[in-house]
């Protein structure tokens, strides 16, 4: 019986695909513009951007009307005399702040720090996002060709199942190595299922992150050039980690959060004016006078229905004893402001871990593609030797299933290893702040910019302005035929398209640097990334 042998340029090839095939690039572009994890961060910042105005808006100018219509019930004394109406109030109010101890101008820097944390944040999930697509998509292409694999390891002991029953039938073999065969053809199956099984739950997570089901994949692009020692790739992480620019931001925020709580105690002083319009609605009222020039020692005086009262004015207010309450404020801000230096070191120890393990991964990876890729030729030997020496007696039926069974884990570990060196270097970028659309030059489209979202927002003085209601970016992954009668997500709640079909691959207008088809130069320091403009 003749084996078909796989080699290790074949296992390449199975995790190769076709030219036609989906491509890395397109995943990620996919992912960039649907995925709900990155959508979602996207409008965290909006919300975050929303913040500036509001902090603005403590030291603008603030006017307000008041409205009253008013009747009289009962009278006595004085009061008589004004009538019981009714009356009309008017009066407008406008108050300008010019002195609140700093809580303004301390509220809005730590509102625009915390969108420069924000902005940082919405890079490191990208990051994390393109991570998990490209783990997606390598986990696919792993499992398809382990897959196929135990799909050729089957049918080769079937074969030799066959092969055994035969000589058995003619007294050339024994029972036991019938049993043998067929034990190991059960093994093989048992793989099998495991290995399909392992791809349809591949094939879901792909859906999720990337928004459609995977086609055809092909072969990705080389990784960029890669640091060659990991005190290298912590240095470059450690200037360019998102993940670290957002916590040394809100860090910094927490330092005005304490001098706003310390303006709490200082006095305010505000510009105020009123005007202020009463009209009788009755008519003009009356009031009884003396007059000694009058017959009856009295005259009656008509009083205007209408008044107009203009005022303005300085106002002050001055704590003096507010109960403890700015102190306990003061305190906790300081507490806050402790806690967020405290997480800064430790966002710093994690990035020097996942810096340095992503490193050490990405290098055992790389060790191992090239201890398997020689392990597959030995085994492609050793069974070819195996089989040989059994034709003439000297070897058993089972050291020929185990010398398959050899060859198998060795093809299968070969292909485990190149998608972990791939999955791993990809990790190591993303600790280093190099896996974001920019830095990969992802050009599936417009990228999205936050500075737009924040000039709209962050100096509004309409009080009436607002947007239109959200309409869902990220798409649903649900198939028609997955569809309950009665979804709990309907179109009035989520607006997104149900379209479980791969959408129309977008038009690439460049090849970027980051992921060309040059092989990575072992031993290239990629240049130090330089800092996002921040709004």
């Amino acid at each position: 019986m003749v084996r078909k042998l796989i080699s290790a340029t074949l296992v390449a090839a199975l995790m190769a695909g076709t030219a036609s095939a989906d491509t890395l690039r397109e995943a990620l572009v996919s992912a960039y513009n649907t995925n709900p994890t990155l959508t979602g961060q996207r409008e965290s910042l909006k919300a975050t951007d929303a913040n500036v105005a509001i902090a603005k808006a403590a030291g603008r100018p603030q006017i307000s009307a008041d409205v009253g219509v008013n009747r009289a019930i009962t009278q006595s004394g004085v009061l008589v005399s004004t009538g019981k109406g009714p009356n009309l109030s008017l009066g407008v109010n406008l108050s300008v702040p010019v002195y609140n101890g700093g809580s303004v101008r301390n509220s809005v820097s730590a509102a625009e720090t915390r969108v420069e944390a924000g902005r940082a944040t919405l890079r490191a999930v990208e990051g994390d996002v393109f991570t998990q697509a490209v783990s997606a998509y390598m986990d696919v292409i792993r499992d398809r060709a382990i897959v196929e694999l135990n799909q050729n390891n089957v049918k080769v002991l079937e074969t030799n199942l066959q092969a055994t029953q035969d000589r058995f039938q003619i007294g050339d073999l024994t029972r036991t190595d019938v049993a043998q065969s067929e034990a190991r053809l059960q093994l093989g199956r048992s793989q099998l299922a495991g290995a399909q099984g392992q791809l349809t739950a591949s094939e879901a997570t792909y859906r999720q992150v990337i928004g459609h089901p995977p086609g055809q994949l092909a072969p990705p692009p080389p990784l960029p050039p890669l640091p060659t020692t990991s005190d290298e790739a912590v240095r470059i992480a450690l200037a360019s980690n998102p993940d670290l620019v957002a916590t040394s931001r809100q860090a910094m925020a927490a330092g005005y959060d304490v001098n706003v709580a310390r303006a709490s105690r200082l006095p305010t002083l505000s510009v105020v004016g009123s005007d202020t319009y009463v009209n009788n609605l009755a008519g003009n009222s009356s009031t009884t006078v003396t007059d000694p020039t009058s017959p009856t020692g009295s005259r009656v005086l008509r009083l205007p229905n209408t008044g107009n009262e203009t005022t303005i004015g300085l106002s002050a207010r001055v704590p003096i004893f507010q109960g403890g309450l700015p102190a306990a404020r003061i305190r906790q801000a300081q507490a806050q402001q402790g806690q967020a230096l405290e997480n800064l070191v430790g966002t710093e120890r994690a990035v020097v871990q996942t810096a340095r393990s992503a490193f050490a991964n990405y290098e055992s990876a790389q060790r191992q593609i090239q201890a398997q890729t020689v392990a597959v030729q030995a085994n492609q030997l050793a069974l070819e030797g195996a089989r040989a020496e059994q034709s003439v007696g000297t070897r058993t039926v089972l050291d020929v299933l185990n010398a398959e069974q050899e060859l198998l884990n060795s093809q299968v570990a070969l292909v485990t290893a190149r998608r972990d060196a791939y999955v791993d270097g990809f990790q190591l970028l993303n600790a280093m702040g190099q896996a974001q659309a920019q830095e990969l030059g992802l050009e599936g489209g417009p990228l999205y910019d936050p500075l737009g979202n924040y000039r709209h927002v962050a100096n509004n003085w309409n009080d009436w302005a607002s947007d239109p209601r959200h309409p869902t970016i990220a798409t649903r992954t649900v198939a028609p035929e997955e569809m309950p009668a009665n979804p709990i997500v309907t179109p009035q709640i989520d607006s997104a398209r149900v379209d479980a079909t791969p959408p129309a691959p977008p038009a690439i207008t460049s090849e970027p640097p980051a992921m060309g088809t040059t092989p990575p130069a072992t031993g290239t320091t990629p240049p130090p990334q330089s800092s996002p403009e921040r709004g």
